[in-house]
């Protein structure tokens, strides 16, 4: 057995668990990420398994090319860079390493959460500037929201919304979600959260959080429209898919103060080059932004779930079972 491994050698090794005999049974193949469709089907066209992160390109052109693949497995929980539709022509399974970063990027979405609240990008640097009393004294006077003070606006409510729900629950804050469908009263109890449809959801709250997937429905979904919605001292939070915001709306937004700024784990495209708009506001508009490079989901523990998820998929693939969390209904 063959599997093909595109994404960071030592990682995958690190995080390779032994224990799963299928990691003993396959000669692994790795390419780097960025290896063109000539480069993959050269290197392991005659592959069985292949899995790859969540941004590399796994085009229908391979999926087509390679003769015994049986399944695909994302590293992570999107798969936005897999041609789903081809593998699904094939009968080839695609899987995902569902709800493995749950906890991790609830944790990161709380942090940028306070982080933009509680000014610490402007407060580290007027601190080291010598300026700490200034900075004190203005913040007095302009004043400092607690989370309790806001609504919270959850968009999607898969896996990683339901986790941030309940890290955001003991602060006090009022939690309401958007989904395609309203959840059941049951789930709605257990989280503590109020259903709102989208727009209305984007006109109450102060924090408007994003879970939703990408599809070409969500999409730049975060549009001009979008943003116009918001409270003028609301804020964005982006966790999900840099692919769900359009950057120069986002900008204009905060420039023309339609809403105060943003709190950003994704940033689209990724790798975020130094031309993006975002990067690139007025120096006095700078903090209104706070970034984190996309480190929301790759915890040691999040890493180890997942690379146990998509060894043990393709264990139970080689074994004759159907796999967890299909993505493509086969």
């Amino acid at each position: 057995m063959k599997t093909l491994i595109i994404g960071n050698e030592d990682r995958y090794r690190k995080y390779l668990p032994f224990d799963i005999p299928f990691t003993q049974n396959t000669e692994m193949i790795f390419l780097g990420r960025g290896a063109s469709d000539e480069e993959i089907l050269s290197a392991c066209a005659d592959a069985e398994y292949l899995t790859a992160d969540p941004m590399t390109q796994v085009s229908g052109n391979v999926i087509r090319n390679m003769p015994n693949l049986k399944m695909i497995h994302s590293e992570g929980v999107g798969y936005n860079g897999i041609d789903v539709a081809a593998a699904t022509e094939r009968g080839i399974y695609v899987c995902n390493c569902k709800g493995a970063n749950a906890g991790a990027v609830a944790e990161q979405t709380v942090l940028l959460i306070l982080g933009f609240l509680r000014h610490v990008i402007e407060g580290d640097r007027i601190e080291r500037e010598g300026n700490q009393i200034k900075m004190k004294e203005r913040m007095m006077v302009e004043g400092i929201r607690e989370i309790s003070d806001c609504k919270v606006g959850l968009v999607g409510f898969g896996d990683i919304a339901k986790a941030t729900a309940e890290r955001l629950y003991p602060f006090g804050c009022e939690l309401y979600y958007y989904s395609l469908h309203q959840k059941d009263a049951e789930i709605e109890e257990k989280y503590h959260v109020k259903y709102l449809p989208l727009r209305e959801l984007a006109s109450t709250c102060e924090i408007i959080s994003l879970h939703a997937a990408v599809t070409d429905e969500t999409r730049g979904m975060v549009d001009e429209e979008f943003l116009s919605l918001m409270k003028k001292d609301a804020f964005l939070v982006n966790t999900a898919r840099g692919d769900l915001v359009e950057n120069e709306a986002l900008k204009n937004a905060i420039v023309n103060g339609t809403i105060l700024g943003a709190a950003l784990d994704t940033v689209y495209p990724e790798p975020t080059t130094k031309d993006n708009p975002l990067l690139n506001l007025p120096p006095e508009y700078a903090d209104h932004i706070v970034f984190s490079p996309h480190i929301g989901g790759i915890t040691t523990s999040s890493m180890r779930r997942a690379h146990r998820m998509l060894w043990q998929g393709f264990e139970d693939m080689a074994n004759g079972k159907k796999p967890a969390n299909i993505v493509n209904g086969l």
